[in-house]
C-alpha cells in the first residue's frame, strides 16, 4: 500500500511538471513587447517545472545511492533551494559520476542556454517582483523581461539570423511607416524598457520577434530534454532498485526528448 501511494505521487508530480514545462515552452514563443504577460506566464511555468524535474533527478539520484530511500525535504529545501543554476551544477556531478552519456549532449556549451536558465533562477528567487520591488523603492538592476531580451533574444537576432531577413526587416518596416505612419498612433513599452511610438519601430520588432521566437522556443527545448535525458537515465537505475514504486518517466516525458528536427516543426507543447 504505501509502495503504491509513493508510485502515485511520483507519477502526478511528474505529469503536472509535463504540464508546466508544455505551457512554458508555448508561452515563450508567442511572447513580445505587445503580450508582455506572456512572459511572466512563461517564465513562472518554465522556473517551477525545471526545479521540479531537476528534484525529480536529484530525489532519483538519491533513491539509487541510498539503495531504496528518499532524501529529506530539507536536503533539497534548504541545500538547493528554488537556484536552477545550483541544481543544474549538481545534475552535472550525477552525469560524471554515473558516467552517463546523454543523447543530445550531457552539458550545455552555447551560453545562450546559461542565460535562459540563469533568467529562470533570478525569476524563481524573486526577480518575479521585479515591478513591486521597484514601487517598495527596493533596489532593481534589471526586470527578467529587459534581462531575457539582452541576454537571450539580442545575441540569438545578431548571430542567428541571416543578413538578408535583417534588411527585409528593416526594409518592410519603412514601407510600413512610409504607407500608414502618417495615420497610426502607437504606443507601447519594449522589452528593454524603451518607447515605442512610431509604426516603423513597431514593425521592426515585430519582424524581429518573429524571426526570433522559433529560435528561443529551440532553445528552451533543449533545456527541457537535457532534463529528460537524465531522468530516463535514473529511472533505469531506480527500476534496478525498486520496480513497483518507479513510474514510467518516459511515458509521461517521451514527447520532450525528441531530436531538434522535429521540434522544429512544432510551435504549441501545452497539448499532447
Amino acid at each position: 500500500m504505501k509502495d503504491s501511494k509513493l508510485r502515485e505521487a511520483f507519477t502526478s508530480e511528474a505529469l503536472f511538471t509535463k504540464e508546466l514545462l508544455g505551457y512554458g515552452a508555448t508561452q515563450i514563443r508567442r511572447a513580445n513587447y505587445a503580450t508582455q504577460g506572456l512572459y511572466f506566464q512563461s517564465f513562472n511555468n518554465l522556473s517551477i517545472g525545471l526545479e521540479r524535474i531537476g528534484k525529480i533527478c536529484l530525489i532519483l539520484d538519491f533513491f539509487v545511492r541510498t539503495k531504496g530511500t528518499f532524501p529529506t525535504d530539507e536536503y533539497l529545501r534548504k541545500t538547493i533551494g528554488h537556484d536552477l543554476i545550483k541544481i543544474y551544477e549538481k545534475s552535472q556531478e550525477i552525469i560524471k559520476e554515473r558516467t552517463f552519456e546523454l543523447k543530445s549532449g550531457s552539458t550545455f556549451s552555447n551560453p545562450i542556454h546559461y542565460n535562459i536558465m540563469k533568467v529562470l533562477s533570478d525569476f524563481a528567487n524573486g526577480q518575479r517582483y521585479s515591478n513591486i520591488n521597484l514601487l517598495l523603492g527596493n533596489k532593481q538592476q534589471s526586470g527578467p523581461i529587459a534581462t531575457w531580451y539582452k541576454k537571450v533574444d539580442v545575441p540569438i537576432f545578431k548571430n542567428e539570423v541571416s543578413q538578408r531577413k535583417k534588411s527585409q526587416i528593416r526594409l518592410d518596416a519603412k514601407e510600413m511607416e512610409r504607407e500608414l505612419g502618417s495615420f497610426s498612433a502607437v504606443h507601447y513599452i519594449s522589452e528593454d524598457g524603451s518607447i515605442i511610438n512610431t509604426l516603423e519601430d513597431a514593425s521592426y520588432r515585430t519582424g524581429a520577434f518573429e524571426a526570433v521566437a522559433p529560435k528561443r522556443q529551440l532553445y528552451v527545448l533543449q533545456i527541457i530534454r537535457y532534463w529528460v535525458e537524465l531522468l530516463l537515465s535514473l529511472e533505469l537505475l531506480s527500476m534496478e532498485i525498486d520496480q513497483r514504486l518507479t513510474p514510467d518517466f518516459d511515458e509521461i516525458f517521451g514527447g520532450l526528448r525528441n531530436d531538434d528536427a522535429y521540434m522544429k516543426t512544432r510551435k504549441t507543447w501545452d497539448k499532447d
